[in-house]
């Protein structure tokens, strides 16, 4: 089974380039959507991160707002999350990976914001970048609602700049032409996967 890693700096369309590999039958783990789920009532993660925390959950949550006050700008606090996290997401990711295996797939898709930040790419097959324009990028973000400039440049300055990530890449997805064209290169990429794969 090929494992490819999904990436891509904010705004760049990662998240709708990550449907359109799911809507032409390629299983997507949403590295995201998994601590989502850790976080909400009744998810695993709840019970020791208000033991390590207490007071960040709220009606049987964890309350990302508290917990992000409780670890922003402190990095034992992070590392202590971290440390509970991680392996509860590695789990949930196994049981993915058995499950894409059972259902016969060939390609899987890890959707991963922060793969070169975590050292993710070391564990996937190929690593697929989704870039667009820096202007293009820009205006995306900044049509957010409770975004600013300032808010902006900030996140930027966490993640890996994108010029870098298309250097690091062994594909990438431009998403600056519309739709359409981003979906064709979806389709070209998984068609040329397949094709190596059986050759």
């Amino acid at each position: 089974m090929l494992i490819l890693g999904l990436t891509g700096s904010i705004g760049m369309g990662k998240s709708t380039t990550s449907k359109m590999f799911q809507d032409e039958g390629v299983p997507v783990y949403d590295a995201d959507a998994a601590v989502h789920a850790l976080y909400a009532t009744g998810g695993a993660a709840v019970g020791p991160v208000e033991a390590a925390f207490p007071g960040v959950v709220v009606n049987g949550a964890i309350d990302r707002a508290k917990l992000s006050a409780e670890v922003v700008g402190n990095s034992e606090a992070l590392t202590k999350l971290e440390a509970i996290v991680h392996p509860l997401v590695g789990a949930h990711r196994i049981g993915f990976f058995e499950q894409a295996k059972a259902e016969g797939h060939e390609i899987v898709v890890l959707d991963i914001p922060l793969l070169f930040e975590t050292g993710g790419e070391k564990r996937v097959d190929k690593v697929v970048v989704v870039s667009a324009p820096a202007d293009v990028q820009r205006a995306r973000v900044l049509a957010r609602p409770e975004m600013t400039p300032e808010k902006f440049e900030a996140i930027l300055a966490r993640q890996t700049p994108d010029a870098e990530k298309r250097a690091r890449a062994d594909f990438i997805i431009d998403t600056g032409q519309g739709l359409d064209h981003a979906r064709q290169q979806v389709r070209d990429l998984l068609t040329l996967l397949r094709t190596a794969r059986s050759a």
